[in-house]
């Protein structure tokens, strides 16, 4: 019975995070959620109260692995060679299967801005590039460590060439140079600041 719960709370999950990146969080129901999954409103509400319930859900796995990371930066002396091993982390983080999220979370930031998930996912990029910016936190080094996480975003999920499609079998290798691309850019970004 459990094994069933814990299934069927998944599967919400997961449908939920492609209805959110389809439709948007706003654009979103749990009645609709329920009816793409094939169960009664009540079946969803058991496992999720509020659609904000499920996005807790969804980033709270992110937040943890994005804990880790920030944990692991702190523990590291600054330097270049920290920050460029924080932002390959950080890369492999949305290379993985948290892509989908990471997306979502980029994509619809108007619309979770205001929830307390989204105020907890602003706090931790916060700790987070305050980490890659220079030691003084001077307002350049803060902007570098900004820019330098956006450059990972668009190369994690950002378009591919016209010629490639999703579907198509060199998308996997563009997405792959893309983001070694954006870990260059990155890291060129982050190479400005005073250490």
């Amino acid at each position: 019975m459990d094994e069933r719960r814990t299934d069927t709370r998944e599967q919400i999950r997961v449908v939920a995070l492609e209805m959110f990146a389809e439709r948007g969080y706003a654009g979103t129901s749990l009645r609709e959620i329920a009816e793409r999954l094939g169960v009664t409103k009540a079946a969803v509400y058991y496992h999720f109260p509020t659609k904000e319930d499920i996005l807790a859900s969804l980033l709270k796995d992110f937040l943890a692995q994005l804990d880790e990371l920030i944990a692991w930066t702190e523990r590291q002396p600054r330097g270049t060679d920290t920050r460029r091993a924080a932002l390959d982390r950080y890369a492999q983080m949305l290379g993985g299967p948290k892509t989908d999220l990471a997306r979502f979370m980029q994509e619809g930031q108007s619309a979770i801005r205001e929830l307390a998930a989204g105020l907890q996912v602003r706090r931790h990029f916060a700790r987070f590039q305050a980490l890659l910016a220079a030691p003084d936190e001077s307002a350049e080094g803060k902007l570098r460590a900004q820019v330098a996480l956006v450059a990972l975003h668009l190369a994690a999920f950002g378009p591919l060439s016209p010629a490639a499609g999703e579907g198509d079998e060199g998308a996997a290798a563009d997405r792959t140079e893309l983001r070694a691309a954006g870990l260059r850019v990155a890291d060129d970004v982050l190479a400005g600041a005073a250490l």
